[in-house]
């Protein structure tokens, strides 16, 4: 579950993240400022492996051993020990946090299951069923904020400017964020789409317990950061162009008129 969280939480941890002052140096357009942006917030190849590393072990070890907690105990230990060397580096902690926060609400998911009187199949299952609600429940925040025209990714361009709202003065910044949210959203509806159907089919016997932990933890790793650079190199595309100035444009009419 964890590797998709961060992956999800791009534009939200550039907003935090971001300095005024700093992120304006070097910057002169929206589109350079979003990939600026964007760049911090993934973590580079390091945030992308904290990420999808436990997964990774929990998936592997559960398809090896078929003992939950064990499974569990292993993603846990990785995470903590990539905690560890971060804190011993003296390095931005967020992405191990991240995952480890991930962990733990699977965990709380995985013996609600077993409260309840699930199989040891149907709790591997529940560890899975955070990541697909949280992508759902991601997906359609974006959306709302691309229909109410107060597109997420236009506040990282407020965080920087010193004014969380004054680019919606712009209609190119509005439309330009806009796209550019929806393209973020889209890694969200596709994870739905993919694994939702595969966890019910799971949980109702339609298909084997086994084989849909497996499947889920493969499509988990490989619907995560693999799907989320595809929709990075989609919005680079759209930020390589440089169109659109960083503060609202003078109205150049007089001028004209000149």
């Amino acid at each position: 579950m964890s590797q998709d969280d961060p992956d999800q939480n791009a534009a939200r941890d550039a907003t935090q993240d971001a300095s005024a002052p700093a992120a304006r140096a070097d910057v002169t357009t929206v589109e350079a400022l979003v990939r600026k942006q964007l760049s911090e917030a993934l973590g580079g190849r390091r945030g992308m492996l904290e990420a999808a590393a436990p997964t990774i072990l929990f998936t592997g070890t559960w398809l090896a051993t078929k003992e939950l907690q064990t499974a569990l105990v292993v993603s846990i230990s990785a995470a903590v020990l990539l905690l560890v060397v971060r804190l011993v580096q003296r390095s931005t902690v967020q992405f191990c946090v991240n995952a480890l926060v991930g962990i733990a609400i699977g965990w709380f998911f995985v013996n609600r299951a077993a409260a309840a009187g699930g199989t040891v199949e149907e709790q591997a299952l529940a560890y899975f069923l955070p990541g697909i609600l949280y992508n759902a429940v991601y997906a359609v925040v974006l959306g709302l904020s691309c229909v109410t025209r107060w597109p997420l990714v236009g506040f990282m361009v407020g965080s920087v400017t010193g004014d969380p709202t004054a680019w919606r003065s712009d209609p190119q910044v509005v439309r330009l964020t806009s796209v550019l949210t929806w393209v973020l959203a889209a890694p969200c509806v596709l994870r739905v789409v993919v694994q939702a159907p595969i966890y019910l089919a799971g949980t109702s016997g339609a298909m084997d317990a086994d084989a849909a932990v497996a499947t889920l933890g493969l499509l988990k790793i490989g619907l995560g950061w693999p799907l989320q650079l595809g929709a990075l190199a989609w919005m680079v595309w759209l930020l390589g162009r440089n169109h659109t100035p960083l503060e609202p444009a003078v109205d150049r009419a007089p001028e004209a008129r000149a």
